[in-house]
């Protein structure tokens, strides 16, 4: 069809990077390919290009509509490869969002791994400490830290995120080692916006911790650092306080709290969506590296 011909063109053009680079792959006149994109931006009311005299470069509509176009791409190339039996190739766009923390820490580490086997596959990461809307952004997989998985998403648990108190040696020198949960009513708390109340276990039971935290921000990144520096005692993962407890750098709080085990690490994709390969592939190269044991419990 030729929607679909317009479409291949135009992704063309834009990884040639120019209409006579994306002329000799497709063994057409860069005329013709002019005249093509010139009848497809037409036929789209909006200009998708705009040429310079040095370089070709993409408009606003022309950026959002190429994201979309690859995408489309790729479900009618895997549509066409499972009708006719062939294997499905990752290959294409991939849209990642994680954690900060998480991501830089162990997320960016396998990128390289996963591009080495899967060349074909184009990745754009996202690292922030919100949730981000995976249909509005147009994330294909999201990892996410959390106790629920909201409806509409389909996910898949890649490992356990146990949560522990502790504080630098230092504030616990100044302050006093609490010796109960009564006793942090005490002493300053710190979590980044949303982390409180804290909800933890000890010995199979709740208990809830509702109070403010001495430093208000909106980063998780922060509120390590506040922790190292002595500032109070903080409510940490072990996947990214464990290096810091093993050299002494904090100590556990009442260990005989933690935090509720219902909080997992989870990839998460839009549900009743066509899933690319590229999803399955890095959501197995993602279970490969955490599952049976992730590396800071190892």
């Amino acid at each position: 069809m030729d929607e679909d011909r317009d479409y291949r063109l135009f992704a063309q053009i834009v990884a040639s990077g120019s209409l006579a680079g994306a002329a000799r792959v497709l063994r057409l006149s860069p005329p013709m390919v002019s005249k093509r994109l010139a009848r497809l931006e037409q036929r789209l009311g909006a200009e998708l290009i705009r040429r310079t005299t040095r370089r070709l470069e993409l408009t606003e509509q022309g950026a959002r509509f190429h994201a979309d176009v690859l995408a489309i791409l790729s479900s009618i190339d895997d549509a066409e490869a499972r009708v006719a039996g062939r294997t499905l190739e990752p290959k294409g766009p991939l849209r990642i969002a994680a954690p900060t923390s998480f991501g830089r820490m162990f997320i960016a580490p396998l990128l390289p791994s996963f591009l080495e086997r899967f060349p074909e596959v184009r990745i754009e990461i996202e690292l922030s400490d919100g949730f981000t809307d995976l249909l509005a952004e147009r994330i294909d997989l999201a990892v996410r830290i959390t106790a629920r998985v909201d409806r509409g998403l389909e996910a898949v648990r890649l490992a356990p995120s146990r949560r522990i108190l502790c504080a630098s040696p230092a504030y616990l020198a100044a302050h006093g080692t609490p010796a109960s949960i009564r006793d942090l009513a005490g002493h300053r708390l710190l979590a980044a916006r949303g982390q409180l109340p804290w909800r933890l276990t000890a010995n199979g039971r709740p208990v809830t911790i509702d109070a403010g935290s001495v430093v208000a921000t909106n980063s998780s990144e922060v509120v390590r650092e506040l922790t190292l520096g002595g500032v109070g005692i903080a409510l940490r993962s072990l996947w990214d306080i464990r290096p810091d407890l093993a050299e002494g750098r904090v100590m556990r709080v009442l260990p005989d709290h933690q935090g509720s085990d219902d909080v997992a690490i989870y990839a998460i994709r839009p549900a009743g969506q066509h899933r690319a390969a590229s999803v399955g592939a890095f959501t197995e190269h993602l279970l490969r590296h955490f599952s049976p044991v992730p590396p800071w419990e190892r």
